[in-house]
């Protein structure tokens, strides 16, 4: 990890500890293990998740507690990151250990699924995130861009697992 700030590492208890959480919710036409194989390919992240430029598994397969990958994304800033859950069509969840850029001090991302039963899945995102310092005046602004945005990106994350479900032949 050289060239990185060190970030502080969370656990899943984070998002009930940081006011800067976001949450994102989609019904998703895919089986649970479909979903899993979006999330576990590198190309698939720089479809659906517009900030991002390019994903680094740095784990070898099969991914679980413990994998760790690099994310290239827009601006120079680079997290590398540490999966703290994982169970494959149930959940994954990972936090940031560096990064390229000094601000964010704490970042954990959230990814559950639900299988509805009925070819649909429930897939809930939440993102949280401290930047190092503490709060500062802008953080009112942003948390409402950054839920939009979050928002926004989901839908596409739908898109894209619907398409990939429908090319795969459920």
């Amino acid at each position: 990890m050289s060239d990185y700030f060190d970030c502080t590492p969370v656990g899943l208890d984070f998002l009930e500890q940081t006011k800067n959480v976001y949450k994102s919710e989609e019904i998703v036409r895919a089986t649970p293990e479909q979903i899993f194989d979006v999330f576990e390919d590198d190309v698939s992240w720089t479809v659906w998740a517009f900030p991002i430029q390019r994903v680094e598994w740095t784990s070898p397969k099969p991914f679980g507690v413990g994998t760790t990958r690099t994310v290239y994304m827009m601006g120079g800033m680079n997290g590398y990151e540490e999966f703290i859950a994982w169970e494959r069509g149930k959940r994954m969840a990972f936090t940031f250990l560096g990064c390229s850029k000094e601000t964010p001090e704490k970042f954990l991302e959230d990814y559950r699924v639900t299988d509805l039963g009925d070819g649909t899945c429930r897939v809930v995102w939440y993102m949280a995130m401290e930047q190092r310092g503490g709060p500062t005046w802008s953080d009112a602004l942003t948390r409402p861009i950054m839920g939009i945005a979050n928002r926004w990106m989901f839908r596409r994350f739908k898109k894209y697992a619907e398409a990939y479900a429908s090319s795969s032949g459920r």
